[in-house]
């Protein structure tokens, strides 16, 4: 190097905050960002639907939606779930207390594995935590930016979990349905009687869409994790918002246990004020320009400040920084806010977890609920009370703010 030269220091790339409704809506929607947040995550979440752009996300996008339809869902929520959400708390019940976060996670765990196509053949408590303690470690990939431990060797440790998980229960769930798939076109099997799930829409479509089995595992797990982790989450911030709500608003217990509708609103003022992730992250692929006239260079991230989003007060009212299952929205305002998204990111599952928007003229018997309110419900009706010995702590284990324990004791059997 000649002494006039000198090294360039890399530059970090220009950061942009989106912080109200509408231009957050608008962001959501640009063709032209994608996705970032889960850069760091790649352990879990490389090659997943979420972190997939442009055609290929489309593809497989519109190849899983086949399974996400409102027919598949109301059998899902009327038929399938509602007896694993009872044999889950059976045992808690029983005993009289549990601890809402590992509960949630169980309870939605084995929703997840349901939907995401992880059989379990034994269905017995040790299987069920074996499967459990998988699920955590996934949910540590899949938020490794926000680890507080060494990042290397947490990556290890879940390389190492994602290959025994797939010899315990993915590789038997996927010879299960090649097996169907084979007597399906053999005509030995009818069609309706294949699983309804992502693993056996992936597997027929396999050839298609070039699915290696790397990308196929990790897009189970994301399935498992997500469909787990977030609606977990809810289920624990949403039974902590109904707790203080019926504390300051005894009138409304009643009602709680009752109406579900009512516990959906619960649930959507929930998300709306804690999103799974506090914020959304794209990184620009091209010169844009965001809607409040912002000039933004390739190359440069685009940060969706949730938190501030979802409390807008120009949308929300004065009160958006506060839990209010009363709260009127102005038309076309989404009542969780924009915590699933929007365009063509928005949660492709977000009807399977909070269910479908309230309809004036619609047959309430024909309403979509959604899981996390049919699971906060069935803690309601089994008399749920914060366990008066044990107040509930944050975890301490990652940044974000999640519940690390949330005690309960059930006051009906």
């Amino acid at each position: 190097m000649s002494p006039t030269e000198t090294t360039q220091e890399p530059q970090e790339p220009q950061v942009f905050t989106v912080s109200s409704y509408d231009d957050a809506k608008e962001t959501y929607r640009q063709k032209d960002l994608r996705q970032a947040l889960y850069d760091e995550g790649d352990i879990v979440m490389g090659d997943v639907l979420v972190n997939l752009h442009g055609d290929e996300h489309r593809a497989r996008r519109r190849l899983e939606n086949r399974l996400f339809r409102r027919d598949t869902f109301q059998k899902y929520e009327r038929e399938m779930f509602p007896p694993i959400i009872e044999e889950t708390l059976k045992p808690y019940v029983a005993d009289g207390h549990a601890e809402v976060v590992h509960l949630g996670h169980s309870m939605m765990m084995n929703l997840a594995a349901f939907t995401a196509g992880v059989d379990r053949p034994l269905g017995s408590p040790e299987e069920t935590d074996r499967l459990y303690a998988y699920l955590m470690l996934f949910i540590e990939g899949a938020t490794l930016a926000h680890a507080t431990g060494d990042k290397e060797e947490i990556k290890a440790k879940i390389a190492d979990a994602l290959e025994r998980w797939d010899a315990e229960f993915l590789s038997p769930s996927v010879q299960r349905r090649r097996t169907m798939i084979a007597q399906v076109a053999a005509g030995e099997l009818d069609e309706v009687d294949l699983p309804r799930d992502v693993l056996t829409v992936l597997l027929r479509n396999q050839d298609n869409l070039n699915l290696p089995p790397h990308v196929i595992r990790r897009e189970i797990a994301f399935y498992l994790l997500a469909g787990a982790h977030t609606s977990a989450s809810a289920l624990v911030r949403a039974t902590h918002h109904i707790f203080e709500w019926i504390a300051a608003h005894p009138e409304d217990e009643q009602r709680m246990q009752s109406d579900r509708m009512f516990v959906q609103r619960c649930v959507h003022e929930t998300v709306r004020l804690e999103p799974s992730s506090p914020v959304g992250m794209r990184w620009a692929l091209e010169d844009i320009t965001l809607s409040d006239g912002r000039s933004v260079p390739k190359g440069s991230k685009v940060i969706i400040d949730l938190m501030a989003v979802n409390r807008d007060v120009s949308v929300f009212g004065p009160d958006a920084a506060e839990f209010n299952p009363y709260r009127a929205l102005p038309d076309g305002v989404f009542p969780y806010g924009l915590s699933f998204g929007n365009g063509m990111h928005a949660c492709i599952g977000q009807d399977l977890a909070g269910g479908v928007l309230p309809h004036p003229q619609a047959n309430q018997d024909d309403h979509l609920y959604g899981l996390v309110s049919g699971a906060v419900q069935a803690l309601l009706t089994h008399g749920a009370r914060p366990d008066p010995d044990n107040p509930p702590q944050m975890s301490a284990a990652t940044k974000r703010p999640y519940w690390g324990s949330y005690p309960i004791v059930f006051t009906k059997k």
